[in-house]
């Protein structure tokens, strides 16, 4: 691989990563011998996705600031297509009243052409509906529109297990593995083990979608209410230990609101570490749950439908989260159920060491060799024999770096639809 080459290629990693400092913000990391300070970090970068086409942007980043344990990071890019956005994102800033509550801001505001959404509006298939888990693939429109969003969450560290004595921890690190710190993994006690949080989150997003044959606006606003225990010994990159998560969202149709909606869902993960060999520092085996329910979801005649969360929340399935060899919200419904499985591999051999040129500036510490194997459904209800029976699979590898405590993710996976290339920052799991 060229040099040329090389650093495109990290360049978008790092425009693709650098969102991710804001999941490294309330417990400081340090490595054996050098202790991180406060980092900023500005950076133009290059990618290609299916949505912008060929794609550039600026970055912003800054670590420890405006509090020692808060980051924040802002992006702007634009693409071949035609379309454009502007991200904010911020983590654990401190409220001064409560030494335990943290919240995390998200804004975005985007323009996108040529978009496909899956939605009930392609006259060609006028008596199915679009993202059911037997609706046809190209079942779908396109359109031009904004979809602008924002979001705050607000969390409570509750004083149960490691987060009883100690707010903010402080994990040790070497060359990107921890040897110290863990948060989580000693019991399956929560009130022992792990960090558990209360989040209250509440949200606004405007979706605009026109094309030859939708016009349509969806527009949501409301509460989601989750638990969220978090057994895991590290969790940007987990090696033992489990987590879980249990929320409640709801769009009480207030204010511009197109309808109301409720949506109930969970998710489980699990690690188990499979120790070291002669290639590989770590092996990892990563399990993954999540269900997901809408009982406010009501169907009308004529194939309508009232009350139901719109198709990027609530019971979906497609892209970069889940069943990720199908495009982005491919299938939605009142019920969903998911099941995955990664088997993480870090090599002992890190080639970034060999270009120290670059190496100063993007701090790989390891790379992971990823594959993974992922089952889902969506139903009209959530009824155990229908959500497991005609699933829809999905399989590939993916590439993972964490780059100066940053994990960025390249996955490829091939689907009964075909394949598909997910890039983005983070484990899929918990994100």
């Amino acid at each position: 691989m060229s040099r040329k080459i090389l650093h495109y290629f990290m360049t978008f990693l790092w425009g693709m990563a650098l969102p991710a400092l804001v999941y490294a913000s309330e417990e400081e990391i340090k490595s054996t011998d050098t202790k991180k300070e406060h980092q900023v970090l500005q950076l133009p970068y290059a990618f290609y996705n299916e949505s912008m086409g060929a794609s550039v942007g600026y970055v912003y980043g800054a670590v420890g600031y405006p509090q020692k344990q808060s980051s924040m990071v802002a992006t702007i890019m634009a693409g071949s297509t035609g379309s454009g956005m502007g991200f904010f994102m911020a983590n654990d800033l401190r409220l001064p009243w409560n030494k335990r509550l943290f919240f995390d801001p998200i804004m975005s505001i985007g323009y996108f052409q040529d978009a496909e959404a899956y939605l009930d509006s392609n006259p060609s298939y006028a008596y199915q509906r679009s993202g059911s888990n037997d609706s046809d693939e190209n079942d779908f429109v396109a359109g031009d529109g904004w979809d602008n969003f924002f979001r705050v969450k607000i969390k409570y560290l509750i004083p149960i297990g490691n987060g009883k004595n100690e707010i903010t921890t402080q994990y040790v690190l070497e060359d990107g593995i921890l040897v110290s710190g863990a948060t989580g993994g000693q019991s399956l006690n929560p009130l022992k083990s792990g960090r558990t949080f209360f989040e209250l989150r509440p949200f606004y997003r405007s979706q605009q979608l026109e094309g030859k044959d939708v016009d349509n606006t969806i527009k949501t606003n409301g509460l989601d209410f989750a638990l969220f225990w978090d057994n895991r010994d590290y969790y940007l990159n987990p090696t033992y230990g489990n987590s879980l998560r249990l929320k409640l969202s709801r769009d009480f149709g207030w204010s511009d609101s197109s309808n109301s909606w409720t949506s109930v869902d969970g998710e489980l993960d699990a690690y188990f570490p499979l120790g070291k060999s002669t290639l590989f520092r770590k092996q990892v085996i990563a399990l993954n749950f999540w269900s997901s329910y809408s009982p406010s979801w009501e169907e009308g005649p004529g194939n309508t439908v009232s009350n139901r969360p719109p198709a990027y929340t609530g019971a979906t399935l497609g892209g970069l989260w889940r069943m990720k060899g199908y495009p982005s919200q491919r299938f939605s419904d009142k019920a969903a159920i998911y099941y995955s499985a990664e088997f993480r591999m870090t090599p002992t051999w890190n080639p970034f060491d060999n270009w120290s040129w670059l190496q100063k500036h993007v701090g790989v510490k390891w790379l992971q060799l990823v594959p993974f194997a992922e089952l889902g459904r969506v139903a009209p209800s959530w009824e155990v024999g229908e959500l497991h029976s005609d699933m829809k699979w999905s399989a590939g590898v993916g590439v993972r770096v964490m780059a100066k405590d940053i994990v960025a993710r390249i996955d490829t996976a091939a689907s009964e639809e075909g394949f598909k290339v997910q890039m983005m920052v983070n484990h899929p799991f918990q994100f």
